[in-house]
C-alpha cells in the first residue's frame, strides 16, 4: 500500500501571552492537518520567524511588545505576499480592523468569540477568501450599506434585473 504524504498547512502563532498561545496551539493542532511551525512572543519576532519559516498562515495578535501586530502584518505581507495573516485580537475597534485590512490581513477574529472558528478561518484564507468574526462581519455589512446607499443608482431605486430562468430548448 502506497501512502501519499499529506501536505500540512503551516501556521505561525504571534501572541505575547504564553498561556493563550499554548491553548491556541492545542486547539489548532487537534484538527490534524494544520501544524504550528513557530511561535512568536512579539511583533519583531513574528516578522523574523515568518521570513525564516515561510508559513502558509500567520495568526497575529495586535497588542504585542516591540512591534505591534498591525505593523508586523504590514512587514510580513510586504516581504511574503503569499502568506495569509489572520488577526486574532481582543480589540474590535473599527480603526484597527480598517488598518489591518489596509495592511493586507486576510481576516479579523475577536478572541472572545472565535475559538471554534480559528481552524475554519485558516482554511478559508488559504482559499483566497476573507474571514471575520460574526460581529465584525455584521459591522462591515452595515458600513457597506451606508456607503452604497449613498450611490446614485440606489437613490434612483434602480433594481437588479431578475435572475434569468433557463429558457426551454426548442
Amino acid at each position: 500500500m502506497i501512502s501519499i504524504p499529506v501536505k500540512l498547512t503551516t501556521v505561525l502563532l504571534a501572541e505575547d501571552h504564553a498561556n493563550f498561545r499554548k491553548s491556541l496551539k492545542l486547539l489548532i493542532e487537534m484538527d490534524g492537518d494544520i501544524e504550528i511551525v513557530g511561535e512568536a512572543k512579539n511583533g519583531r519576532e513574528a516578522v523574523q520567524l515568518n521570513m525564516k519559516l515561510q508559513p502558509d498562515v500567520v495568526i497575529m495578535d495586535i497588542a504585542m511588545p516591540l512591534l505591534n501586530g498591525l505593523q508586523a502584518t504590514r512587514l510580513i505581507i510586504e516581504s511574503s505576499p503569499a502568506t495569509r495573516v489572520l488577526i486574532l485580537s481582543s480589540h474590535p475597534d473599527p480603526a484597527y480592523i480598517e488598518q489591518a485590512m489596509l495592511y493586507g490581513a486576510s481576516g479579523y477574529l475577536i478572541k472572545q468569540s472565535s475559538a471554534p472558528f480559528v481552524v475554519d478561518a485558516i482554511r478559508e484564507v488559504l482559499k483566497g477568501k476573507t474571514f471575520f468574526s460574526a460581529s465584525i462581519s455584521k459591522r462591515l455589512c452595515d458600513e457597506s450599506r451606508k456607503v452604497f446607499g449613498k450611490r446614485e443608482l440606489l437613490k434612483k431605486k434602480v433594481l437588479r434585473p431578475p435572475l434569468s430562468k433557463k429558457k426551454p430548448k426548442r
